[in-house]
């Protein structure tokens, strides 16, 4: 008795593949975005005013 080969895997078993892959992205979009956070960017110290009342009278 021969075996017989399936070439296309069942539709069950790539859902499964590709829902653990998509976990695995979710996860690791989770992980980068808290790690981002935790980073201290530069940020200006100084308050900028800008004087914007010519402006508003020439319109």
């Amino acid at each position: 008795m021969q075996l017989k080969y399936n070439r296309q895997p069942s539709f069950t078993s790539s859902l499964i593949k590709n829902l653990i892959r998509l976990i695995i992205v979710i996860i690791f979009f989770i992980i980068s975005i808290f790690l981002i956070e935790k980073i201290n960017f530069p940020s200006p110290k100084k308050n900028y005013n800008i004087d914007v009342t010519n402006d508003i009278k020439k319109l």
